[in-house]
């Protein structure tokens, strides 16, 4: 295998190599076929790495780029993905994007690149992102609404502008502690503004109440709804 060993981060350091070169054969293959200028290619990831605390110490790489968690858990670096987008003269070159979205934004984006309508029962959670790749939608105005996130076990969260909460304590996943029981007169979950502490380092859950119950409300009445686009 040519790129057995080619990093310093073992199998996982060499399966990286190993896609980036594939992904510049798709793109030599378009260039050939003159089909590069014509193609929307999207990259991204499915979910967050299965990186423990002894593969940072082992290989001296932290995969999550200082995110709390691994897949599977309710943190940030068990489901926040690269989603890298090229679509030469219709997305501009370098643009970046803080909007929040999610997978199941793409069934809807795909019809409206194309032009079709989806059926009423179709995509009942995929929202239109076409405008932010575009470069049409102000970065102060939410593309889709709260996007809800389930983790193990039954733990959910809900992220709602900069703020998410997190219904129980722990990692809810696969980083240790999985679940933690709450202690009187402690939290019962977890609250971060992601725009002061990306990291989730901080839990407001006790020192915001009300943004606490507004979140819970709101991840109860989507809970309880059958879609939540348009």
């Amino acid at each position: 295998n040519k790129f057995r060993s080619s990093s310093k981060a073992g199998m996982y350091g060499d399966f990286l190599v190993m896609v980036d070169a594939m992904i510049g054969r798709v793109r030599e293959a378009l260039d050939k076929a003159g089909m590069n200028d014509d193609t929307l290619l999207f990259f991204t990831s499915d979910n967050g790495p299965v990186w423990y605390d002894t593969d940072v110490q082992r290989l001296d790489h932290d995969s999550v780029g200082g995110l709390r968690g691994m897949k599977a858990d309710a943190w940030e670096g068990g489901h926040r993905m690269p989603f890298i987008v090229r679509w030469p003269g219709k997305i501009q070159a370098g643009s970046v994007s803080g909007q929040t979205i999610c997978f199941t934004d793409m069934l809807a984006t795909f019809a409206a690149v194309v032009d079709a309508e989806l059926p009423p029962d179709a995509g009942p959670d995929s929202f239109d992102i076409l405008p932010v790749l575009l470069g049409k939608q102000p970065e102060s105005k939410a593309i889709r609404g709260p996007l809800v996130i389930p983790a193990r076990r039954g733990m959910m969260s809900i992220r709602s502008g900069h703020w998410k909460l997190i219904t129980g304590l722990g990692s809810g996943g696969f980083s240790k502690p999985a679940h933690i029981k709450p202690t009187p007169g402690g939290p019962k979950g977890q609250l971060y503004h992601l725009g002061n502490d990306l990291a989730e380092t901080r839990n407001l859950y006790t020192e915001k109440p009300e943004t606490v119950k507004s979140l819970r409300s709101k991840l109860a009445q989507i809970l309880n709804q059958t879609k939540t686009r348009p």
